[in-house]
């Protein structure tokens, strides 16, 4: 159990900063910033897919697969725990610290996994990887907008972000074909976002130094350790059906496979918005005993997850294969009903989501490890089952099974959040 510093009480919630912006206010900027990035990020994809072939799809692709889960590791999800630390137990230099000696780890172990790919996948794997861990470094001080509820700074970052990532992926494969140069410049945007916009966003927030204290990172490190092993088994929960995709189908059908899992972004933008806009004062309804409060919003939350769930599952039924078919080429429209299985995935996910963002406010942390842990084995269980034989359409159904049970896990965790009350969270 983490001691909070002497000079922190459980008592201590603070207000919202002068300045910080309304929930309403908050989530309709991070809309705007992730439906930007998001979209530009599909655009990335799309370029790939118009400008080269769906080999060259999959080997980006197979970056992202490889890359993501050891960077989201290393970032142990500390944005989160920043956030949501309505007790000041812990100050930015701690957190930034901490992000940075993870995520240089990390990108020095991604350099040495990506010789066994070799060529240009492993080129590729590794150029995903720095750009990510770029990306890394920002959430440290997305963590601290975010806390001080200042999110329309995030959102602009995250626009910058997306336009050049698609300025310079697009430029990068027009020219050349290759997704290794693609990558670079990918990873170039994410580099120059943060010297450029994120960094001078959070300037007047006080000291941006980091801070090396031995002692004080150990038991930050052991803090979030649970959260960073969620997010690994989150990342690996999204890409082992693209492992076993591409060992028994080849990258030309993840290409495909890829491609169509983007077009749920639009949920995924909106759930994102909406749950980061809440987080802090998620947390401060529950640090505080109100849960009334925690209560109210977090069911105002579910009811938003459950009408975008239903909006893109009408829409994938509806339109699903023309829009493929338009979007990218003919040859990605050719299983319509895989669409459909992943719209209802996602669907699951969006509820699944608010209810992960109520579970890190309440400071439950290791019991998300353990849960994440089932939904792993389910997720690889289904993968060797389904995908061999149905391919792409069986790393859909994969999706959806992983995400009832993480449904269902999230649910049961919250409500005995609710029960037990803060002050046997696990974060003390």
């Amino acid at each position: 159990m983490t001691a909070l510093p002497a000079n922190a009480t459980r008592s201590a919630v603070p207000l919202p900063v002068d300045g910080a912006a309304p929930l309403r206010r908050n989530a309709a900027w991070m809309f705007a910033g992730t439906a930007v990035y998001a979209g530009c990020q599909w655009g990335c994809l799309a370029a790939l897919a118009k400008l080269g072939t769906p080999a060259v799809v999959g080997l980006f692709a197979l970056g992202l697969a490889v890359a993501a889960p050891l960077l989201q590791f290393a970032g142990l999800q500390l944005r989160a725990v920043q956030a949501t630390d309505a007790a000041g137990a812990f100050a930015f230099g701690d957190y930034l610290g901490l992000t940075l000696l993870t995520t240089g780890l990390a990108v020095v172990l991604l350099g040495g996994a990506s010789l066994a790919f070799g060529g240009e996948a492993g080129l590729t794997v590794l150029l995903v990887g720095v750009g990510k861990g770029f990306d890394g470094v920002g959430e440290a001080f997305f963590g601290l907008l975010q806390k001080r509820e200042r999110l329309d700074r995030v959102a602009r970052s995250l626009a910058v972000n997306g336009v050049l990532s698609l300025a310079l992926l697009g430029a990068a494969v027009a020219l050349t074909g290759s997704a290794a140069w693609a990558a670079g410049g990918w990873a170039l945007a994410s580099a120059l976002t943060l010297c450029g916009c994120t960094i001078p966003a959070a300037l007047d927030s006080g000291p941006l130094r980091p801070r090396w204290r031995a002692r004080r990172l150990l038991r930050l490190a052991w803090l979030a350790l649970p959260l960073g092993f969620v997010l690994l088994l989150l990342s690996l929960n999204a890409n082992l059906p693209r492992y076993f995709l591409e060992r028994s189908r080849g990258a030309a059908e993840l290409g495909v496979f890829a491609a169509a899992a983007y077009l749920v972004v639009v949920g995924n933008t909106a759930v994102a918005a909406l749950g980061q806009s809440a987080s802090p004062s998620l947390a401060r309804c529950y640090e505080s005993g109100d849960l009334a409060a925690y209560r109210g919003l977090l069911l105002r939350l579910l009811s938003a997850g459950a009408l975008a769930a239903v909006v893109v599952v009408l829409a994938a039924v509806a339109a699903g294969p023309p829009l493929l078919a338009l979007l990218y080429t003919p040859e990605y429209a050719a299983d319509g009903l895989m669409i459909v299985w992943l719209a209802v995935a996602a669907g699951l996910g969006f509820v699944s989501s608010f209810l992960g963002y109520a579970m890190t406010a309440a400071r439950r942390f290791r019991v998300q490890a353990a849960l994440f842990g089932v939904v792993t084995v389910v997720t690889a269980a289904a993968s060797a089952l389904l995908i061999p034989r149905h391919g792409a359409r069986g790393a859909a159904l994969t999706l959806l099974a992983a995400a009832a049970v993480q449904l269902l896990g999230s649910a049961a965790v919250v409500i005995d959040a609710l029960c037990r009350g803060p002050r046997r969270r696990e974060a003390a």
